[in-house]
């Protein structure tokens, strides 16, 4: 490494009567001879190798901050030394790119003459040690593989040079990425992921999980085995395409209690880590109170995610798209909606004087785009009178298969061959007054399975309703809402 660095020559100094291979058998130390100083900027390094029980000073430590300070180790064990090396390095170099480097120089110079400092590694370090080494002069590095970057990473965070970092960092996310190094590098220590420097690969690392298990659907045991990071790395995504967040919290328990079969654990990772996944105020007003009779969150936590839950469904929408917007950069992102495959609706119901509902449905216009030339969306489910009902918008051909139009329908869940007489209203905002307009109204006696609606609910060709000029859609979004009432 010396002529590496091209600051003298070194040598191992040799043992009378053993050799290299019985010394390091032995575990008793080898050490580094003729050290010389070429001129004011070198130092002598030691580097003391140990095994990984052993961490602690050598008898020649400078200063309290020189190393690692373990009191019971200040007296060294020899054997539990495999080695010493000293090698030449420049102070001034080192210290610029380490503040750990600058502090120990520092120290050094000011409390001891001695131009000799050590610090002790344990054996596996030594490679990557030297590789950083060998970057604080040339600002590069030899190798290429990611376990040996990741060990390099490892020793720029303890040794702390950023510049390092960055670079081993850079390297990282321009190699291929698998689930097996995204969960790797999702699994470093929390001192380097809190790192600036190592962001943007665990950033990558993220995205990649979250790209590559986006439909949950089709990755069931997969992401069921994934562990506690690649689980938050998925469901803190957006674009999860999911049913709903009901589901998410259904598949969260169900990865809990495989994962952390005892109680306590898993009330303990709830609190901690997987509660903040979680977007309760987007689950239904029925799951919620499965929730709060949950025995795997604690009932202090299950209140707290129902009452905030509650309060946010209970705000104007500009007051929820104002606190989704707050949220736009957080990692936790509650108030923010998925892209659901079923879409959240908001219910106001009533049980007197007669059992009726008002369920509201709100579309974005790039929603409504997606939907041409044939496409759909559903509603999440919603209730009334013990009944399951949902919404469903549609681009189909009007009933004389001239043009593309917007439809509206409402369906009953199938339950059996039970009947269901209903009396329904669907209405939709529109300019310029921006109120609720009735569209049509009508009664049906539903079956399961069964649904009612209309092919062109505005009357209007595709083009006409999503035309930039359309009255329907204020500030990018359709407002649609229907009305049921138990027939008597």
């Amino acid at each position: 490494f010396e002529q590496f660095l091209g600051l003298g020559s070194w040598r191992y100094a040799d043992f009378i009567g053993q050799s290299e291979e019985q010394i390091l058998n032995c575990n008793l130390p080898y050490t580094v001879d003729g050290v010389t100083y070429e001129n004011q900027d070198e130092e002598a390094m030691a580097m003391v190798e140990e095994s990984p029980s052993d961490i602690g000073l050598n008898s020649n430590q400078i200063g309290n901050d020189s190393i690692y300070n373990n009191d019971s180790s200040k007296n060294m064990d020899c054997s539990k030394v495999l080695r010493v090396k000293t090698i030449h390095i420049s102070s001034p170099i080192l210290a610029a790119k380490s503040p750990f480097f600058y502090k120990l120089f520092s120290n050094g110079m000011k409390e001891s003459e001695q131009r000799h400092v050590t610090l002790r590694i344990h054996a596996s370090e030594e490679t990557a040690l030297l590789d950083l080494l060998s970057f604080m002069y040339s600002n590069t590095l030899s190798t290429t593989t990611p376990t040996a970057l990741l060990d390099v990473l490892m020793a720029a965070d303890k040794f702390e040079v950023a510049s390092c970092m960055r670079y081993c960092s850079r390297l990282l996310r321009n190699l291929p990425m698998t689930c097996e190094s995204a969960l790797l590098y999702l699994d470093l220590p929390s001192s380097v992921l809190m790192a600036d420097a190592v962001q943007p690969l665990t950033d990558a690392a993220k995205q990649f999980l979250a790209v590559r298990y986006k439909d949950i659907t089709k990755f069931q045991e997969e992401v069921l085995n994934l562990p506690l990071t690649g689980i938050e790395a998925v469901f803190s995504s957006d674009d999860l395409q999911v049913a709903s967040e009901d589901a998410v919290y259904d598949f969260v328990l169900k990865w809990a209690r495989t994962h952390y079969p005892k109680l306590e654990e898993r009330r303990g990772i709830f609190a901690t880590r997987l509660s903040r996944v979680i977007r309760f105020p987007y689950m239904t007003c029925r799951k919620l109170k499965k929730v709060l009779t949950c025995i795997d969150f604690d009932p202090e936590l299950a209140s707290k995610v129902v009452l905030e839950a509650l309060f946010f469904k209970s705000e104007m929408p500009h007051r929820q798209r104002a606190l989704a917007a707050e949220e736009a950069n957080a990692t936790y992102r509650r108030f923010v909606e998925r892209a659901y495959k079923y879409r959240p609706v908001k219910v106001v119901e009533f049980e007197l004087p007669r059992q009726q509902c008002v369920v509201y449905l709100d579309l974005k216009r790039e929603e409504c785009t997606h939907l041409f030339p044939a496409g759909r969306v559903y509603s999440q489910a919603f209730h009334l009178g013990g009944q399951g009902f949902f919404l469903s918008a549609h681009c189909n051909m009007d009933q004389q298969s001239s043009f593309h139009c917007f439809g509206l329908f409402l369906g009953m869940q199938e339950r059996g061959s039970v009947t269901f007489a209903v009396d329904y209203e669907f209405a939709a905002r529109s300019k310029p007054t921006e109120d609720y307009v009735s569209k049509y109204k009508g009664n049906y006696t539903f079956t399961g399975g069964k649904a009612v609606g209309y092919r062109n609910l505005f009357g209007i060709p595709w083009t006409a309703f999503m035309s930039d000029d359309s009255i329907y859609f204020i500030n990018g979004i359709l407002h649609l809402r229907a009305e049921l009432t138990i027939r008597q």
